[in-house]
């Protein structure tokens, strides 16, 4: 059997490199450094090269995709090889593994206009195939939902109780805060361009159908996302890096349902009460300003809010809250299960979640608006 590695000789005018050995994983490390070493020698050889494979005695995937790159980067060199001595029964393994190579980059040069068109099938085709997994994963957790719902045993709710006090009770203070400032935002610049028709009474009625039927809930969502969405995807994530994912496979559970059923549930039900708190807090926000800013009192605030608030204000903003929760959570999961192994990974996938979240919220909302507005209500 003759020693692995490659040999280089002169024949003439020809520079012949003559692969011997095993091609195999176990000699991998060794043969790498060897065929650096022919590719740069290679780079600098004036006249044609000749490439005799003759000698190699064993050849696996890994030995004949070794094999294959040395092609290419003859290929995108473009230097003038001649191939001989491949065995036919190491011909299928080969072929196959050059199929499977990327074309050489040589080979791909395209114009401006060209490869501007290519990546935006690039691009497209990409996110074709995330949205088919995405719309995968979110029937799979509606059938967890509806078997949780028919058996409720199967919901977990140590972990549902956690969760509920990690994405509601928690997010109350931020929640809080930005929503009075929401509705300090809203009564200001709206009473100011209404005072110019003195018509500043009408500040209440603006902040109040503002904050009711889409700023509460929006702002709600946003956070939630920035703050429970991306926490999930971080957590799970981890959770795949130190393969406790493949864990729960192998013992028989369920990550769906361990994992991704208490979450969802969780922000199914904290939403509306911060939907809730938030839509108070811009109230009280635009009522600071009526009093301090407009020359309104409580009472007139009160009498007006009472006159612009109907009921199906607050029911179109509180409807849209456990379908944003469910949104937020399914996307946060699905993101952390699609994570690999690498810290880098999780940073991606979590800023993902949080931008996807996000703009699925505003486009769902959009839908509302203009499907609301169409029925009248």
């Amino acid at each position: 059997m003759s020693s692995t590695g490659i040999r280089r000789e002169r024949v003439g005018t020809q520079t012949v490199f003559r692969l011997s050995g095993n091609w195999t994983t176990r000699a991998l490390a060794v043969l790498e450094s060897e065929a650096g070493e022919v590719i740069t020698s290679a780079a600098s050889t004036t006249g044609p090269l000749t490439v005799d494979v003759a000698g190699i005695d064993a050849l696996d995937s890994n030995g004949a995709w070794l094999l294959s790159h040395i092609v290419h980067t003859f290929q995108q060199q473009g230097t003038s090889v001649e191939w001989r001595g491949l065995k036919e029964h190491h011909h299928p393994l080969f072929e196959h593994i050059q199929r499977s190579q990327p074309v050489p980059q040589s080979l791909r040069k395209a114009t401006g206009l060209l490869r501007f068109v290519e990546r935006c099938g690039e691009s497209v085709h990409l996110w074709m195939r995330h949205s088919l997994t995405f719309v995968s994963f979110l029937g799979l957790t509606l059938i967890t939902l509806l078997k949780a719902a028919l058996q409720p045993r199967r919901v977990r709710f140590t972990s549902l109780v956690h969760h509920l006090e990690r994405t509601g009770i928690d997010s109350l203070p931020i929640v809080a805060m930005l929503s009075f400032l929401i509705g300090v935002v809203l009564a200001y610049m709206g009473g100011e361009q209404l005072k110019r028709l003195g018509a500043e009474t009408f500040t209440v009625n603006l902040v109040a159908v503002a904050v009711l039927r889409e700023m509460g809930i929006l702002i709600t969502a946003i956070i939630i996302a920035g703050r429970s969405g991306s926490a999930f995807t971080a957590q799970i994530g981890t959770m795949k890096v130190n393969q406790e994912i493949d864990a729960m496979n192998t013992i028989g559970l369920d990550p769906v349902e361990v994992l991704a059923l208490p979450r969802v549930l969780a922000l199914m039900i904290s939403m509306p009460i911060l939907t809730f708190f938030a839509d108070l807090m811009g109230l009280f926000g635009g009522a600071v300003i009526a009093v301090t800013v407009l020359d309104m009192n409580i009472p007139q605030f009160v009498r007006q809010l009472s006159e612009a608030v109907e009921l199906n204000h607050f029911i179109v903003g509180i409807a849209k809250a456990p379908l944003f929760g469910f949104i937020i959570a399914v996307v946060g999961c699905y993101e952390g299960l699609r994570v690999s192994a690498s810290a880098e990974s999780v940073g991606r996938q979590t800023t993902r979640s949080v931008v996807e979240s996000i703009a699925l919220v505003i486009a769902i909302d959009t839908v509302f608006v203009v499907f609301f507005s169409i029925i009248g209500v």
